[in-house]
């Protein structure tokens, strides 16, 4: 919890609590630090640990490595099973509560500052709820970084068509469209770090720990921080990721603020870095693609239909100020759509629509936060056209046609630029 003094939030000048720091102390040195986000992991936190602990045996048995848990005040047995859970001798493993405001930010804060005091060569992260994490992964993500040169790499996952709304809808075409890069998964989850981004993340300006950032936007702050400080970057493919399975409309709507909100965020304070950047390029990407179909699971079209709906009832008035004429005629058309199987949002509105909002967000002073609220219903209705589009393709065809809206929003970037500048 952040600490008040004289009615001042106090910094946290350090995620590291005072044992914890006695202890890599006398660790002194290692090659390779590992580090595992935890909260309320407790199903699935020795799975992960075992993975990467065999993992790290098989392919890097001559580095000295750490794996440290950086647990987030988990209620369950997390901590228990991790400080339980044996590793192979030569591996050290730390188990700590870190210190900082609540979110995945301030845990991964614990790990760089852990990476860059030890003087790690590499630091590879791993979601601490993966089901699906294999040894290979530990080789997938740290061979870029110790055996190519690259600074950054990003991970690449095989996952169901309707899985990874977000990034297939939003990330993934403002990361491309705006810094120039095909970075598949930008908010992926699981990454490579130099011991050269280890040092770049720790020493960034302390007041970032105390924001959003430190909560929930750490993933998208990373991507773009490495694009446009012009690190090297890469991928890696990881295979299929397991996890629950989450419809968009009953599950995602809280995540869709968590990260629109850093993204519109990080296009105001870095216009200056994406304003001239033109097309896009892909980045090299390591290993061989799966194309094994992923399990399905089912979706609530006709519920994304109807919060649609519900929210021209309620919201068109604020859209028609902030949407331009032409989509917003388009979102009127939707609503009279008798059959759901024929409500399609076109790729090249939904482009306009996101370059709408993030420049009303550039101009807004006041609440950002329900700005981006009141876009959470025109993100079901592209996700419906999106579901209705490729309800007949498989996974691998459908990934064309979130390459073609990619595509789309990289040509429609010069409407965002005249927007933007626009009183």
């Amino acid at each position: 919890m952040v600490k008040y003094v004289s009615g001042e939030k106090m910094k946290f000048h350090t995620a590291l609590r005072a044992w914890a720091n006695r202890r890599l102390e006398k660790i002194d040195h290692v090659d390779l630090v590992v580090g595992i986000p935890c909260f309320n992991n407790d199903s699935t936190i020795e799975h992960v640990i075992d993975m990467v602990s065999q993992g790290i045996a098989q392919y890097y048995p001559d580095l000295r490595a750490l794996i440290i848990i950086s647990d987030g005040g988990s209620t369950d047995d997390s901590r228990e099973i991790a400080k339980e859970k044996m590793v192979y001798p030569f591996i050290e493993k730390i188990v700590a509560i870190y210190r900082g405001i609540p979110g995945k930010g301030s845990a991964l804060r614990m790990i760089f500052e852990a990476g860059s005091f030890l003087e790690a060569r590499a630091c590879l992260l791993f979601d601490s709820d993966l089901r699906s994490i294999k040894p290979e992964w530990v080789k997938s993500l740290a061979d870029p970084v110790l055996n190519h040169g690259h600074d950054f790499v990003a991970p690449v996952y095989f996952r169901y068509k309707y899985d990874a709304t977000i990034t297939n809808n939003i990330a993934y075409n403002l990361t491309r469209a705006l810094y120039g890069k095909r970075v598949r998964q930008p908010i992926g989850g699981d990454f490579g770090l130099s011991n050269k981004m280890i040092d770049f993340y720790f020493n960034c300006e302390e007041d970032i720990w105390m924001t959003d950032i430190a909560r929930f936007g750490i993933d998208i702050w990373m991507t773009t921080s490495a694009i446009i400080a012009d690190q090297s970057i890469s991928q890696a493919y990881l295979g299929t990721k397991v996890h629950d399975a989450k419809d968009p409309l009953e599950n995602l709507g809280p995540m869709f603020r968590q990260v629109v909100y850093p993204i519109f965020d990080l296009m105001e304070n870095n216009a200056d870095k994406w304003r001239d950047i033109r097309g896009s390029e892909p980045i090299p990407t390591y290993g061989i693609p799966n194309q094994e179909e992923p399990k399905s699971f089912a979706v609530d079209l006709l519920g994304m239909i109807e919060n649609f709906r519900e929210g021209f009832k309620n919201l068109s008035v604020l859209w028609e100020k902030i949407i331009n004429p032409k989509s917003f005629s388009v979102l009127q058309s939707l609503t009279r759509k008798r059959k759901n199987e024929h409500f399609l949002m076109p790729i090249e509105d939904w482009a306009k629509i996101v370059y709408d909002f993030a420049a009303t967000f550039h101009k807004w002073k006041r609440d950002r936060g329900k700005l981006v609220e009141i876009m959470r219903p025109l993100y079901y209705a592209r996700v419906a056209s999106f579901i209705n589009r490729t309800k007949d393709m498989t996974t691998t065809e459908a990934e064309k046609i979130i390459d073609e809206q990619a595509q789309i929003f990289e040509e429609s970037k010069p409407y965002l630029l005249k927007i933007w500048d626009k009183k």
